[in-house]
């Protein structure tokens, strides 16, 4: 897990509008989205079954093929295991993590104006995901942002709100479930940091894992 400082930021761009301010607290993030030899884990000691890897291996690739719930299941046995409450990080702390945070040289990626240098997409990706942390990280030496797995947030997707925020947790209900930083089937546009995009909680797929957080 890394640490990141909270602050505030403006969240979304001139595509996810409108931009707005939030302020966050300190959290802490994953490093890398959770691969498969750490699910791999959590299936055996719970008895779920196994996500498929797609022939690819799954080993230090980041776990594919998993759904909301089941990303919150597996928040819910590592809190038990540790003592340590994890969960999915809403969308605004993912977004900042993602930007750098108080570090943030304000590039189009996470870590770069260049994908390339930092992710795995569809113009490199060779159609498949790729081991954790083998590209550039970001100013907080956060991997994996943009491309690579598209990764589950906590939040209920909704339109942004126009006000200022402080620690926002998105809408208390809703149809589907917020998803970001484009995957390696993702073309550059869907990698940026303030892209979003939404998928029903139940829907798994081969370009869609997870990361966890932390709060102090």
């Amino acid at each position: 897990m890394v640490f990141v400082e909270g602050g505030t930021f403006q969240m979304g761009s001139n595509y996810e509008k409108p931009i707005h301010a939030v302020t966050l607290s300190d959290y802490y993030i994953g490093k890398y989205p959770v691969t498969f030899e750490e699910y791999e884990i959590f299936c055996i000691e719970t008895m779920r079954t196994k996500p498929a890897d797609e022939g690819w291996s799954g080993g230090k690739r980041p776990v594919i093929n998993v759904n909301h719930d089941d990303a919150m299941a597996y928040c819910a046995w590592i809190t038990q295991k540790t003592g340590k409450k994890y969960c999915l990080p809403t969308e605004a702390q993912w977004e900042f993590a993602a930007r750098g945070g108080s570090a943030s040289k304000g590039f189009t990626y996470a870590g770069s104006n260049d994908l390339k240098e930092v992710g795995w997409y569809n113009e490199n990706a060779g159609s498949k995901t790729h081991t954790v942390g083998t590209k550039k990280s970001n100013e907080l030496g956060i991997f994996d942002m943009s491309g690579n797995v598209c990764e589950w947030c906590s939040d209920w997707y909704s339109n942004y709100l126009s006000e200022n925020q402080s620690n926002p947790m998105g809408p208390e209900s809703g149809g589907s479930r917020v998803f970001r930083g484009g995957s390696w089937s993702s073309n550059e546009v869907s990698c940026y940091v303030a892209g979003r995009n939404y998928l029903r909680p139940a829907k798994r797929g081969d370009h869609i894992g997870f990361r966890l957080a932390r709060s102090l």
